[in-house]
């Protein structure tokens, strides 16, 4: 079966899923370098750091929502492999259960995880893992 982008992902004219937020991670040696050469050079916010991730970007009035992030990890304390993108979306399940139903390669399981995501890992055609999640409330 061959997947196109809105057949895989369900983006798009079917209005499976909306997308929130997109976040490219960077695989590194040492979170607390990383965090420390990224304020230091480009002068750039926390945002969130658990010690093994941190993201980073430019703090705003309500959080920073919208605005440009990306995030640095050491290595997934929870799941097989790293990924390499976090995408955000409205409703996980959903994108869960569309992502199967794609015959997607699901690398981590639907999951709901202790700092307060349910997510889940998928492999592109290409060979990226992809982090799909959606914050719990």
């Amino acid at each position: 079966m061959v997947l196109t982008p809105a057949s895989f992902w369900g983006f798009g004219h079917d209005g499976c899923m909306d997308l929130r937020r997109a976040v490219p991670i960077l695989t590194v040696a040492d979170v607390a370098a990383a965090v420390a050469e990224y304020e230091s050079l480009l002068g750039l916010d926390v945002l969130m750091n658990l010690g093994w991730i941190a993201t980073l970007g430019t703090a705003a009035p309500g959080g920073g929502a919208g605005m440009p992030q990306f995030s640095v990890l050491t290595r997934d304390i929870s799941a097989p492999v790293n990924p390499d993108l976090s995408l955000e979306v409205d409703d996980v399940d959903a994108a869960f259960a569309h992502a199967r139903a794609a015959g997607a390669e699901i690398v981590h399981p639907l999951r709901d995880e202790d700092w307060g995501v349910r997510r889940f890992f998928v492999r592109t055609h290409d060979g990226h893992v992809v982090n799909v999640l959606s914050h719990r409330e």
